[in-house]
């Protein structure tokens, strides 16, 4: 059984267009952990939509920056937060690139249309920084991420960090669902989606602060308890 949990993940503000489209789509309001309605999609029911996003909706519309960790046994919630300060205190406002749509080995998600160096600096000091907060991966997560198919180099990663994409492996994304495995629906629904997203992916808001993500027990969801903000730009 996963004890509660904590991640440390890109947000976007919460009156951010992007953020009103991905709360909806995922049809939950993290904050309050309430439901929201749907956008309609032609060709896909309420239901169907509801089952395709129920993975993701579990830890709210982010971007992963430190993947969800047990809290070490020494370490406090409070010390956590001063570190998040401290490290965002340290790093810039990110002027993110536009968005795309893509398509992550069967599910889903938006990515940075162009590299973003600054983005990767700052996820690899987010897992590595602030690896003394972390737990050791129990047996049953390792398995987990192990199922998925892991190169030799992304398995020595997942055992000294507790996640297999951390530096060359990491890949910034927004997931929008769980993993489709029909091809035709998958195709059909990035079509749908591509349709409505297109006002909202150029410009991307800049990422501005790190959110504190907990998740209370394994029944729970993931909800946003802090956001610290980066230094301004040069």
């Amino acid at each position: 059984m996963i004890a509660e949990r904590w991640a440390i993940y890109y947000a976007p503000e919460d009156d951010a267009p992007l953020a009103r489209f991905g709360n909806s789509w995922l049809g939950r309001d993290p904050r309050r952990d309430m439901p929201l309605p749907r956008p309609p999609l032609a060709g896909f029911s309420p239901e169907r939509l509801a089952a395709l996003t129920a993975e993701p909706q579990r830890y709210g519309f982010h971007g992963t920056l430190k993947p969800p960790f047990v809290l070490a046994e020494a370490c406090q919630p409070e010390a956590l937060r001063q570190a998040i300060a401290t490290l965002a205190a340290s790093h810039r406002t990110i002027a993110l690139p536009p968005w795309c749509l893509a398509d992550l080995d069967g599910f889903l998600a938006l990515v940075p249309a162009a590299p973003c160096p600054a983005l990767g600096r700052l996820a690899d000091a987010c897992v590595r920084e602030l690896d003394g907060f972390r737990a050791p991966a129990s047996a049953e997560e390792l398995a987990r991420r192990r199922a998925a198919g892991l190169s030799p180099g992304q398995d020595a990663l997942l055992t000294r960090w507790g996640y297999p994409y951390v530096g060359a492996e990491f890949r910034f994304h927004l997931t929008l669902t769980g993993r489709i495995s029909d091809p035709a629906e998958r195709k059909a629904l990035r079509v749908a989606l591509d349709s409505v997203l297109a006002a909202l992916l150029d410009p991307a808001p800049a990422l501005t602060s790190l959110s504190l993500f907990h998740q209370p027990a394994a029944t729970r969801r993931f909800f946003p308890v802090d956001r610290f903000a980066l230094k301004p730009p040069q």
